[in-house]
C-alpha cells in the first residue's frame, strides 16, 4: 500500500474542496446574511490539512494500483462529505452534525434527499453551497481534481474507474487528465446553457444557478419547498425536463457530436434504450393520470417532467407522484432502479446493465431450448465478454441485496411503514432523492433517527460509487500489506 501517494492525493482533493467553497463564500459576503464565517473556518481547516499533505509528503512511486484507487476514492468521498457538512453546522442552518452530514452526503452523491424541514428563508450562501455540492459530485470529485491538477501524473485510471458510473471506463483521449478536462468542458457548457435559458424563462440569476446546478448534477436540491413546482411555469418545466434528459446521456456522445461523428451516436444502443424507456414510460403514465388531471397536455406536462426526473435520478418535482394511481407509481418505482446511461451524471443501475441483463436472460432461455448452440450476448454491436456479464450480474445482485438489507435495517427503528423504508433504501442507493410514503416528494428524511440517517448516508455513498469501492473498505484484503 502506497500510503504516501494516497495521502498526497487526499491532500489535493481537500484543497480542491477548499477552493470549491469560495463561490459560496463570495455569495455569503455579497448578501451579508452573517453566514460568511461558516465557510471561512472550513476553508482554513481544509487548507491547513491539505497543504502539508501536498508539500511535505513525497511519494517515490506515482502509479496507483486498483486497491489504492478504490481506497482513495472511498476515503475522498467520505472526507469531502464530512468537511462539506461544516458550513451547515457553523451557520446554524443544520446544527446537528449527523443531520448536516446526511445533507452533505446527499448533495455530493447527487441524491437530493433532505432532512431540512424549512427550506425557504435560509442564507443564500449556505443554500448555494448545498446545490453546488451536486455540481461538484455530478461529474465526480476525482475527475474534477484531475482536470484542475494536471501535475497529478502517473497512472490515474484506477481513480476514475472507481468513481465512474457504468461497467466499463470510456476514455475520450489517451491521457486521463485531458479526458477530465473535456468532460468538464461539456458539463460546464450544458450547465451554462440551462442557466441562461432559465433566466430567459423568468428565473432570477440566483434561482437559475441553483436549479441549473441541481439539474446538471442530477441532484435535485431546490431553494423552494415546492421544488420546480414553485414557479408554476410550463416553459420552465419544459427547459428543466429537456436538460434532465440531456444530463442522463453518456457525455462521450456529446464529444462525438462535437466531432460530428453522427454515425456512432445513431448506432449507440444504450442511448436507444434510454430514450425508448423515457418515451414509453411517459406515454403510459400520461394515459394513466389523464383522468386525474382532466387535460391531456397537463397530464403530459407532469408525466414527462417526473419521468425525466426519476429516470435521470434528479429528483425535482412539479407534482406529488405519490398521489398518482397505483399503476403510475409502480412504473415510477421500476425506473428508480434503472437510472440513465453510463458515463452520465445520473445514478441507478444504468441502462447498459439493464440491457445486458435482459439479453443475458434471453440467451439463457434460448439455451434451455437449444443447449448445444453457442450463443453470445452482443451490446453496442460487440460481443460482451463473459467476465463483464458476470460482473454485471454480481453488481445487480448486490444492488438489490443492499436495498433489501437497507430497507430492513431502516425498519428496525419502527418509525415508518414498509413502503417508506424500502423506498427510502431504494432512493438512496439509486441516488434519486424522493421515494414513497413519508419520504415522498412532499416528505423527507427528517423523521428518521441518527442510526437511519447514517445508514442512509452509507447507502448514498455506496450507490454513487457503484457499490464496490465502499464495500471494499470492509474487506480484509484492502488493508493487507
Amino acid at each position: 500500500m502506497n500510503i504516501k501517494l494516497l495521502l498526497r492525493l487526499l491532500g489535493a482533493i481537500l484543497l480542491v474542496e477548499a477552493a470549491a467553497m469560495l463561490p459560496a463564500l463570495l455569495i455569503a459576503i455579497g448578501y451579508g446574511e452573517g453566514d460568511a464565517l461558516a465557510f471561512v473556518w472550513p476553508m482554513l481547516l481544509l487548507i491547513l490539512i491539505g497543504v502539508p499533505l501536498r508539500l511535505f509528503i513525497k511519494a517515490e512511486q506515482t502509479n496507483l494500483r486498483a486497491r489504492e484507487g478504490f481506497l482513495v476514492v472511498s476515503l475522498a468521498w467520505v472526507l469531502l462529505s464530512v468537511f462539506g457538512a461544516l458550513p451547515f453546522v457553523f451557520s446554524g442552518v443544520i446544527p446537528n452534525f449527523v443531520d448536516a452530514l446526511f445533507e452533505s452526503v446527499s448533495g455530493f452523491t447527487t441524491t437530493g434527499a433532505s432532512i431540512m424541514t424549512q427550506i425557504e428563508g435560509q442564507p443564500h450562501g449556505v443554500m448555494f453551497w448545498r446545490s453546488f455540492t451536486h455540481w461538484i459530485g455530478g461529474m465526480g470529485v476525482l475527475v474534477l481534481t484531475l482536470a484542475l491538477l494536471p501535475q497529478m501524473s502517473g497512472r490515474t485510471s484506477h481513480l476514475v474507474r472507481a468513481e465512474s458510473p457504468g461497467p466499463t471506463l470510456s476514455k475520450i483521449v489517451p491521457r486521463m487528465g485531458d479526458t477530465a478536462k473535456i468532460l468538464y468542458t461539456i458539463y460546464g457548457v450544458l450547465t451554462v446553457a440551462e442557466f441562461l435559458l432559465l433566466m430567459l424563462a423568468g428565473m432570477n440569476a440566483y434561482d437559475a444557478a441553483i436549479h441549473a446546478m441541481g439539474t446538471a448534477g442530477t441532484g435535485g436540491f431546490s431553494n423552494y419547498a415546492a421544488s420546480v413546482g414553485h414557479f408554476d411555469s410550463a416553459l420552465i418545466d419544459a427547459i428543466v425536463t429537456l436538460f434532465m434528459v440531456l444530463f442522463g446521456v453518456n457525455f462521450v456522445l456529446y464529444y462525438k457530436l462535437f466531432l460530428r461523428d453522427l454515425k456512432e451516436i445513431k448506432a449507440n444502443e444504450e442511448l436507444k434504450w434510454y430514450l425508448s424507456i423515457y418515451v414509453g414510460v411517459t406515454a403510459f403514465i400520461t394515459l394513466i393520470i389523464l383522468p386525474q388531471k382532466g387535460n391531456f397536455f397537463t397530464a403530459l406536462r407532469y408525466s414527462s417532467f417526473q419521468v425525466a426526473s426519476i429516470v435521470s435520478t434528479t429528483g425535482y418535482a412539479t407534482d406529488n407522484f405519490d398521489l398518482w394511481p397505483l399503476a403510475a407509481r409502480m412504473l415510477i418505482l421500476v425506473i428508480m432502479f434503472f437510472g440513465s446511461c453510463a458515463g452520465s451524471t445520473a445514478g441507478g443501475m444504468k441502462i447498459c446493465r439493464i440491457g445486458m441483463l435482459s439479453k443475458q436472460a434471453v440467451r439463457e432461455v434460448r439455451h434451455t431450448i437449444q443447449p448445444r448452440k453457442t450463443m453470445v450476448v452482443r451490446f453496442e454491436g460487440k460481443a460482451v465478454d463473459e467476465g463483464v456479464l458476470r460482473q454485471v450480474a454480481t453488481f445487480a445482485f448486490i444492488y438489490v441485496a443492499l436495498i433489501v438489507l437497507g430497507g430492513f435495517l431502516l425498519s428496525l427503528e419502527g418509525r415508518y411503514d414498509m413502503m417508506t423504508n424500502f423506498s427510502a433504501a431504494l432512493t438512496c442507493v439509486s441516488n434519486v432523492g424522493p421515494g414513497f410514503g413519508e419520504v415522498g416528494p412532499a416528505g423527507g428524511f427528517s423523521g428518521y433517527g441518527p442510526f437511519a440517517k447514517l445508514l442512509s448516508s452509507f447507502l448514498m455513498l455506496a450507490g454513487r460509487l457503484e457499490i464496490f469501492p465502499m464495500l471494499a473498505l470492509f474487506h480484509p484484503a484492502m488493508w493487507r500489506k
